[in-house]
């Protein structure tokens, strides 16, 4: 089983610029306006990851009553998926539902 380390702070997205507020419910993972990540972790929160690229979405599945958001690392090709959170801009989440 992955190890969850909870890490829910505040940061500047590097793809769009804007502030991400904390989450306040689980740790935020990915930005909730272009719903861009960093490939910084291994196991969820170890910040252990030496890759450091851009997670960019490239679609999403159905996951229990929600959604997880489909990744594709710029740097190594690595697909990574998050969970959507519930600030998430649901317009680009529509937009990867589209995605085939």
């Amino acid at each position: 089983m992955k190890r969850f380390n909870m890490i829910d702070e505040a940061f500047i997205c590097e793809n769009c610029g804007k502030k991400v507020n904390i989450l306040g419910y689980t740790a935020r993972d990915h930005c909730n306006y272009c719903l861009c990540s960093k490939h910084v972790d291994i196991n969820p929160g170890d910040r252990l990851n030496d890759c450091k690229g851009i997670l960019r979405p490239i679609g999403i599945e159905k996951f229990k009553d929600t959604y997880k958001i489909i990744y594709k690392c710029d740097k190594c090709n690595g697909l990574h998926k998050n969970i959507m959170a519930n600030d998430d801009n649901f317009d680009l989440i529509i937009e990867l539902s589209k995605v085939e």
